[in-house]
């Protein structure tokens, strides 16, 4: 997967670059969106619509190294619930992140934690989410590894709902290969439902078109009752909201150090946390050069 908010990007982890900390530069995280429900509430909701989860053991890795790790990361479903989880960055020896104590040591002078500390704390954040992946902790200092955990389990939690048991390749350190690569949803939540694509030219992001639809494939940033009713409650609306995520996107990751991760609408956190997600997803598939369209049994809970 891209590399979102590019936190280490000045921080040379190799054994020379170690030897002298005041070569590494602090690059600022990106703002992101706030997830308003809770993990513990959406655990306690009722599931209205979305496949249910298949049994087996679902599996991803990276094929990439990135400062010398790569992610992996596994979990295992029975009777419908996922009951165990796993997710580390491991070295080309199969070494866990949290052991390294020269990474640990410089990570933790620059963003003030390390891999010790938020790689357990987002296992334990995704266990306590399940399904619900938008719940997913994000933890100060480790914005890149926290959307990537979220983008990564919802992945995980698709192949379930298929029974999909291929371990999921993500190659995380290719360029974009041109076209068109589209994300749909397939359940709708208040009449409407996420289409998503993007377009990839010479090797760069050049269109980004996420939406709303309804079941008449009328867009949300025409429906007027709904601009007017959400603006009243959170002082913005799709006809808004859902134009400035596209731009952002296209802003963001079209700059000098690129990411997926957009600064968060205000009164429109879930969707853009749901956008930087699906936007990781289709760059993943733009990275494979998959072309076949991501159709998503999204989870839907009651209110």
């Amino acid at each position: 997967m891209l590399r979102v908010s590019k936190t280490l990007k000045g921080i040379a982890l190799t054994s020379a670059a170690l030897m002298s900390l005041s070569s590494f530069t602090l690059v600022a995280p990106a703002v992101l969106p706030n997830v308003v429900i809770s993990a513990s509430a959406a655990k306690a909701a009722k599931q209205t619509a979305g496949k249910k989860l298949k049994n087996g053991s679902y599996k991803l890795a990276e094929q990439g190294y990135s400062h010398g790790y790569r992610i992996v990361m596994s979990m295992k479903v029975k009777k419908g619930k996922i009951v165990s989880n796993k997710y580390d960055y491991v070295s080309p020896k199969g070494k866990s992140k949290t052991k390294d104590k020269a990474y640990e040591k410089a990570m933790k002078k620059v963003n003030g934690i390390g891999p010790k500390e938020y790689i357990p704390r987002l296992l334990k954040s995704w266990k306590k989410s399940g399904s619900n992946v938008q719940t997913i902790d994000t933890v100060t200092g480790a914005t890149d590894s926290s959307w990537t955990i979220k983008n990564y389990a919802q992945q995980l939690v698709q192949a379930a709902q298929a029974g999909n048991h291929k371990t999921i390749k993500i190659d995380n350190t290719a360029a974009l290969k041109d076209g068109t690569y589209r994300l749909a949803e397939q359940n709708y939540a208040h009449g409407y439902r996420i289409v998503f694509s993007i377009q990839v030219a010479n090797g760069k992001l050049t269109k980004s078109n996420f939406d709303y639809v309804n079941a008449q494939g009328k867009s949300k940033t025409v429906d007027t009752a709904y601009e007017k009713a959400m603006k009243k409650a959170n002082g913005v609306g799709p006809k808004e909201y859902i134009p400035k995520l596209n731009s952002e996107l296209l802003k963001s990751y079209n700059a000098k150090e690129p990411t997926a991760v957009v600064d968060t609408v205000s009164g429109a956190t879930d969707s853009s946390s749901m956008f930087v997600i699906y936007a990781q997803q289709l760059l993943d598939r733009a990275q494979a050069g998959n072309h076949k369209t991501v159709k998503v049994s999204n989870i839907v809970y009651a209110e």
